[in-house]
């Protein structure tokens, strides 16, 4: 049971009273002075503090997460355009790959060609002059058969012209 219930409590020798009398009174005064409601306000401006550092808390928490999403949302997008872009790539490799291959056969297509089209013109420039050296050949044979005919006989009108016409053909 509670001491300010008996008796002795009430007594002014006893401490104890003198020590609630001046709580009392200090209570009192503060609540006189305002004590009270500067304590509440300086708590309620502290509350207020703290829920303003909270309400700023989430709502930094809320762009963070909107810029996050905002980041993978990129994210995703240029991983997409890279594999777009090495696809993209990858194609065109393939495209210079053929374009270059078809030029390779044509350029070796058009060399061998060439080179067989010099081989042509070397063999026939080689059959012109073995033709043209075994007409000579033929020519002075003639002439050398010729001459030792006409040596022996003083003119033979046919050989004449025989002779005549194969010099105009050879030339």
């Amino acid at each position: 049971m509670p001491a300010f219930f008996e008796l002795e409590f009430w007594k002014f020798s006893n401490p104890e009273l003198w020590a609630a009398i001046g709580l009392v009174t200090f209570l009192a005064i503060v609540w006189m002075v305002g004590g009270f409601r500067k304590a509440m306000g300086a708590l309620d401006a502290k509350a207020q503090g703290i829920q303003h550092n909270l309400d700023e808390a989430a709502h930094l928490r809320a762009e963070a997460e909107a810029m996050l999403e905002r980041i993978r949302q990129e994210r995703a997008e240029t991983e997409h355009l890279a594999a777009e872009m090495l696809a993209n790539a990858k194609a065109e490799a393939k495209r210079f790959e053929a374009e270059a291959k078809a030029k390779l056969e044509e350029q070796i297509k058009r060399r061998q060609e060439l080179a067989e089209r010099r081989i042509s013109n070397a063999e026939a420039q080689a059959a012109a002059e073995v033709k043209a050296a075994a007409a000579e050949l033929a020519a002075q044979m003639a002439e050398g058969v010729l001459t030792q005919r006409i040596k022996g006989a003083k003119s033979d009108p046919l050989i004449d012209a025989a002779v005549g016409q194969l010099a105009e053909k050879l030339k």
